[in-house]
């Protein structure tokens, strides 16, 4: 029984990986040009022809950045926080012909929470920092990040439980998804590409873009904190909470180990694995993306006392299951205060019946008893 169960669970997990036909294979790129604006760079990179003195370059550079990363990942606040009434619009990031990606749906409307990105790129669209309010009373509130390539419509459900517990909710759209993306994608492409330093880029901007939301936070008078992350953005969470103190409660929702091994392995991250393996293999992008990889943090996320989950699935073949693991292991080691969920579906199929429902239960549950 158990044996049909997990082939009927890696079928769906892969047609549900499959279904989207609008992946685009781009080529291998250093992106030397996305780390002249960055701390701890001195504006000399290689030549982009001589690949040998880039590669060395960029695992130089991550390890001063994870030496260096409180610097790294610095920010100033913005000063031009607003909030907006605005309809709302779907995004979709799929290859449905019959889903438009920038329509609004009919009669919504929700409030958002808008400003000048800290960390700024060639994409006006994608400086404009954009996060859907959930508003709650009390001090508690907590910023949401969802998957890689969601559409606008993802987790609000999850922020709306949120606010019958009290806690007041962020939902951030990450770097280059939905409203930030350029018009020239149908897909978060930039968000983790085949170019390194791009990739790289991104990371740094959705932290600096998380911190910005606690700074808010912090104005209308909340003061308890945390952030909750799936996929992508439990990796983005994970480095975040490692760098600010304000933030106590965790929630990684899908979790794993080095960016590199991730997209290397990932069923879903086939078509970027695709424009890398040509140039290099899968030891050196994991030392070329250290610097965005939660592994490299958890001396620095156990510098202040925090309370968290992580939940991974059993079926997963995008975050392998046996990365999860190590990654359990770590908190283990570094003695967090940490509980572990092993969810019995897939990465994608979690999004699905009866999984979802199982996940916001686990979630909500923590949730409500996390924060002091």
């Amino acid at each position: 029984m158990l044996k049909r169960y997990e082939k009927w669970m890696y079928d769906w997990e892969t047609r549900l990986t499959m279904r989207d036909t609008n992946r685009v294979v781009r080529s291998f790129d250093w992106g030397s040009d996305w780390v002249q604006r960055w701390p701890l760079v001195n504006g000399h990179c290689p030549a982009a022809q001589d690949f040998l003195a880039n590669e060395e370059y960029f695992r130089d550079l991550n390890s001063r950045i994870v030496a260096n990363s409180d610097a790294f990942f610095s920010h100033k606040t913005p000063t031009d926080f607003r909030l907006e009434r605005d309809e709302v619009h779907q995004y979709h990031t799929g290859s449905d012909p019959t889903t438009a990606k920038r329509e609004p749906l009919e009669t919504e409307y929700g409030t958002f929470l808008r400003f000048t990105s800290p960390v700024q790129t060639p994409y006006a669209e994608n400086n404009r920092m954009n996060a859907r309010w959930f508003p709650a009373r009390g001090r508690r509130a907590i910023v949401v990040m969802p998957q890689w390539n969601s559409d606008a419509l993802s987790h609000n459900g999850l922020c709306r439980i949120f606010n019958l517990l009290g806690v007041a909710a962020l939902r951030m759209s990450m770097p280059y998804h939905d409203v930030r993306m350029p018009s020239e994608l149908s897909r978060a492409d930039y968000a983790v590409s085949a170019n390194i330093g791009r990739t790289i880029d991104a990371a740094r901007q959705a932290i600096t873009d998380v911190r910005s939301c606690i700074d808010w936070l912090q104005q209308q008078g909340y003061t308890q904190f945390a952030v909750l992350g799936t996929s992508l953005g439990s990796c983005y969470a994970f480095i975040t909470s490692a760098h600010d103190p304000r933030i106590r409660v965790n929630i990684f929702n899908h979790a794993s180990t080095y960016f590199g091994d991730v997209v290397w392995t990932g069923q879903s991250t086939r078509h970027i694995r695709a424009g890398i393996e040509a140039a290099i293999d899968r030891e050196r992008l994991r030392e070329v993306w250290s610097a965005i990889s939660p592994m490299s943090y958890f001396d620095k996320f156990t510098r202040w006392p925090k309370r968290s989950l992580m939940i991974y699935a059993k079926y997963d073949l995008t975050f392998l299951p046996e990365l999860s693991k190590l990654a359990a292991d770590e908190f283990e080691k570094w003695g967090t205060e940490t509980t572990v969920k092993c969810l019995p579906c897939g990465h994608y199929t979690l999004g699905e019946t009866p999984y979802k429902f199982m996940d916001a239960w686990v979630i909500s549950r923590f949730l409500a008893r996390a924060f002091d």
